[in-house]
């Protein structure tokens, strides 16, 4: 190739890429309002966003990957916490986390009612923006790991840790929905004792259900362990679990939808993985 030849290469090339770069930039904005629910921004989402800015919450937090990284990213933190458990936690973080135990502690911004309702309006804008899964960040901080809660997604893992070979065992396939379920079990819940996330432990989880099944304190329909389990994962405020961090104002903190999410035959694998924690 001679220069002149380079040089028109170099040209045709540059012009190329400059048109796919102004196509493909184009194409984007002609999606914005699609991919990001622009018919969804209503006032309280408006006032949500000046609230995230007015107390510098990205001093600590990111959303789409933008922001300090200090604490968790929260683009998609009203898939993982409904708005129960998030409106409790911004009236009073430190209920939840202690900053000796837990190595964080959220300040409390003394938010108004309608702040926080606001607040969580805008956040839950945020999660429903189709960002095509970016950025790719647990929601825990950085390098920090639960114990319980650090097996590779997808993973097939029996309790003790004994990888599964079979596909359809149900105990590995509730593995899966305990760890894949959208939100995430594991993101609410460790199965290593004493290890309290935004719920319970799940350790021992079947010998527990069978004696507060017995107990007379339990308040649920159900009569056996299987039962337990299944009502707690489709209708968790049918029996709260005592503890302040667990539920307020009669309803648990935990998301209601499973039920319909999930199909029948998840659920019964998830409760077969549950019982299985004994």
């Amino acid at each position: 190739m001679n220069k002149r030849q380079a040089r028109h290469f170099a040209i045709g090339a540059t012009v190329v890429a400059s048109a796919a770069f102004l196509g493909l930039t184009l194409d984007s904005h002609r999606q914005f309002d699609q991919l990001t629910h622009a018919d969804k921004i209503t006032a309280e989402v408006k006032r949500g966003k000046d609230v995230w800015h007015k107390n510098n919450c990205i001093n600590c937090h990111t959303v789409f990957g933008e922001g300090a990284y200090y604490a968790p990213d929260l683009t998609k933190i009203t898939k993982l916490r409904g708005a129960t458990y998030l409106t409790a936690y911004l009236r009073d973080p430190s209920r939840f986390y202690d900053e000796t135990r837990h190595r964080r502690l959220m300040p409390k911004q003394d938010l108004s009612e309608r702040d926080i309702g606001d607040l969580i309006a805008f956040l839950d804008w945020v999660s429903n923006v189709d960002n095509q899964n970016w950025p790719p960040r647990p929601l825990l901080v950085s390098g920090a790991t639960f114990p319980g809660s650090d097996a590779a997604p997808g993973q097939a893992v029996a309790p003790g840790g004994r990888p599964v070979a079979s596909g359809y065992d149900p105990i590995a396939l509730g593995e899966h929905v305990f760890r894949n379920a959208a939100p995430a079990c594991v993101a609410c819940h460790s199965i290593a004792p004493g290890v309290n996330l935004a719920g319970p432990s799940l350790a021992g989880l079947a010998a527990r259900s069978a004696a507060l099944l017995k107990s007379g304190a339990y308040h649920g329909k159900a009569s056996d362990l299987a039962g337990y389990i299944r009502e707690s994962v489709t209708a968790p405020s049918a029996h709260l679990v005592p503890g302040a961090m667990y539920s307020a104002g009669g309803a648990s903190f935990m998301p209601p939808g499973y039920g319909k999410d999930l199909t029948p035959a998840q659920i019964e694998q998830l409760v077969a993985y549950l019982s299985s924690l004994k």
